[in-house]
């Protein structure tokens, strides 16, 4: 696919445009193995960068073909490593910010797919949307109807797509950096006319945190390295056994068995109890939340409705504390 897109790169610069045919023509070519090696990785970057206005379809496809290279182009799959991270930082990153709504889609859907995701990259798409709300500028204010200080419902979305997903601090809960950063932006946001699933996602995503409980935690990107050779070992009984089962049923089903042959039996604690302990506000969460409540001596729109939500999910009183 090199040659293809180094031609279709100096051709895309001469108008700064590409078809909806050119982009299917790339699909049927260029990417019929469903493959791309890092060559190519940064020729699809040079194509969108020369792209003045990128269609809908070159938008798909920039988005499904760099997140098949990062996500499952190196072993083990599913996982994105510090190194891609980086680069994919790098490669974005000029002027301290995302330039296009096609990267910054590339960024959140990676957070979404990925089982597990550098803290320095998820960090990164957090700052992105935090700043066009915080400045009215960046990918998701072109044409520069929004002011600063106000949130849309696609920042909004986009929000919740990251804060809840896979490859987050906490797999499908809301970390504390995660909810330090919605309560920067509510601050920022108040008064405006913000997009109503904003305050939904406010009190969801900060409720979350402190009185959600989650048991999924993705393995470590060395120990899935590891798990990934030990199942790949059709020397061993065990690996040639699983290797006859398929990795899609390993993955699913036999992790546990995976460990017990690693002399690595996992714990399991009491589902039922750690779910009561998790949905409790205890001192250290109510501290945390009574810190950025008085920061500015009232209680906001925002703040009661987060109050009630825990009050009814936790049976938090603030008042009775």
């Amino acid at each position: 696919m090199s040659m293809h897109f180094r031609d279709l790169a100096s051709m895309v610069a001469a108008d700064s445009a590409i078809s909806a045919d050119e982009v299917l023509s790339i699909r049927r070519k260029g990417w019929g193995d469903g493959k791309i090696v890092p060559e190519e990785a940064e020729a699809v970057f040079a194509v969108n960068e020369a792209i003045a206005e990128p269609s809908t379809e070159w938008s798909d496809f920039f988005v499904e073909a760099l997140g098949e290279f990062i996500v499952n182009g190196v072993e083990p799959e599913g996982y994105v490593s510090d190194a891609q991270g980086d680069w994919l930082v790098e490669r974005i990153d000029r002027d301290g910010r995302v330039e296009s709504l096609t990267e910054l889609e590339l960024l959140v859907r990676l957070c979404e797919r990925a089982l597990s995701v550098p803290e320095r990259l998820r960090s990164y798409v957090l700052r992105q949307i935090e700043l066009a709300v915080l400045t009215g500028e960046g990918p998701t204010r072109k044409g520069g109807a929004l002011e600063k200080g106000h949130v849309s419902k696609a920042e909004a979305d986009l929000l919740r797509r990251l804060v809840f997903a896979s490859g987050s601090d906490r797999p499908a809960g809301v970390s504390r950096a995660e909810a330090e950063a919605l309560f920067r932006i509510k601050d920022a946001s108040l008064g405006s006319d913000n997009a109503p699933e904003w305050k939904q996602l406010f009190v969801q995503g900060v409720g979350n945190y402190l009185a959600g409980f989650t048991s999924y935690e993705p393995l470590a990107h060395e120990r899935a390295a590891e798990l990934e050779t030990f199942m790949n070992d059709s020397h061993s009984s065990i690996g040639g056994f699983l290797g006859r089962m398929g990795k899609s049923s390993l993955r699913d089903n036999f992790f546990d068995a995976i460990s017990d042959a690693l002399g690595r039996k996992p714990q399991k604690p009491d589902h039922d109890a750690a779910v009561a302990k998790a949905r409790e506000v205890g001192t250290e969460e109510e501290t945390w939340l009574e810190s950025h409540i008085e920061a500015d001596s009232k209680i906001d729109e925002y703040e009661s409705a987060l109050l009630a939500f825990l009050a009814e999910e936790s049976g938090f009183d603030r008042d009775a504390r």
